[in-house]
């Protein structure tokens, strides 16, 4: 671990590990973790990241992705405590691959939540007569894993503080309901009480859902995404906008990042208070903010460096932001 490159702040409450996470993870010690909360590459080849690419050596794109996502979940089931939980985005047509690969590696699958957003924009080649190659995006899964318990449940919580999922901390609304396994997320330009024509959340008002059962939260705002990015330099990305690429500065240029309130609401779930949480792909830092604001600690891996710094700068942000409201 010396020869790795790791950033903190002052709070010492989280850390950041510039490095692959399969090689990373191998050198972390057994059962240290108390949950994983991750957004790892999906194996869709996502805006021609080469991230997030996967085939060669003679297999197909699919079974390399399968196979890979086995040798990094090997390595979390081995760091997580006993009973620990992962919760691990998704990609709806590679969910089954990553379900798969996790249930190799010895973990046990135990839910699959489902985010929906319906704001996705449709990437189909616009064909004659009306005719297209894809749906639009409209919801992520996310993979709800546990290593396996040591003993009976209340044994290994009273052991290790793992084994369970945090119901009281993620309760819903002012009558308190179950957490559920379905969270929507009202579009960006929603304001109180005024939801946009597309937003998820006033569709399904419309078909008079009892939606007070459910968790909202806002879809990540471009102030949101930038936060505590100041300092950063803006850079030109193409941003897709259902017909083409666009140009636009930004200083963030992460292109999946989750929101905030979402990752805490997971963070709650599957976290014991104070615990360790783990993200092997930190991306631009979400699960790493959502983590220091819900009091808990945060070990990050990123081997991207152009994303290094905007996670530092976005948790130092809402590490300092915690600080100030304790």
């Amino acid at each position: 671990m010396s020869k790795l490159t790791v950033y903190s702040d002052d709070t010492e409450r989280w850390r950041l590990i510039e490095a692959d996470a399969l090689t990373t993870l191998a050198k972390l010690p057994d059962a240290s973790v108390d949950a994983i909360v991750t957004d790892p590459p999906y194996g869709i080849d996502l805006c021609g990241e080469s991230w997030d690419r996967f085939g060669g050596g003679g297999l197909p794109a699919p079974e390399a992705f399968e196979r890979w996502t086995a040798r990094w979940a090997g390595e979390a089931r081995r760091v997580l405590k006993p009973g620990a939980h992962a919760a691990v985005f998704a990609a709806p047509r590679t969910c089954h691959r990553m379900t798969s690969g996790a249930e190799d590696s010895g973990l046990e699958i135990r839910d699959v939540l489902m985010w929906l957003y319906a704001q996705g924009l449709p990437k189909s080649a616009r064909l004659p007569d009306g005719l297209g190659t894809t749906l639009k995006p409209a919801y992520e899964p996310i993979l709800l894993a546990r290593k396996p318990l040591e003993g009976r449940t209340i044994e290994n919580l009273e052991r290790y503080g793992t084994g369970a999922l945090g119901i009281a901390a993620t309760r819903i609304g002012e009558a308190g309901y179950w957490p559920a396994h379905l969270t929507l997320s009202h579009a960006q330009d929603c304001q109180d009480g005024a939801c946009v024509r597309d937003c998820p959340v006033r569709l399904l008002d419309r078909q008079r859902e009892n939606l007070g059962r459910l968790f909202f939260c806002a879809k990540t705002t471009r102030a949101e995404r930038e936060a505590g990015c100041e300092q950063l330099p803006e850079r030109l990305v193409p941003l897709y906008t259902g017909k083409r690429r666009a140009p636009r500065l930004v200083r963030n240029l992460h292109p999946t990042v989750k929101p905030i309130e979402l990752m805490r609401w997971l963070t709650r779930l599957v976290t014991p208070p104070g615990g360790l949480v783990l993200d092997p792909f930190t991306g631009s830092g979400s699960t790493g903010a959502a983590a220091v604001l819900e009091g808990r600690q945060f070990l990050g891996i990123e081997r991207e460096a152009r994303y290094v710094d905007i996670a530092c700068a976005r948790i130092t942000h809402h590490a300092h932001q915690a600080q100030e409201s304790a």
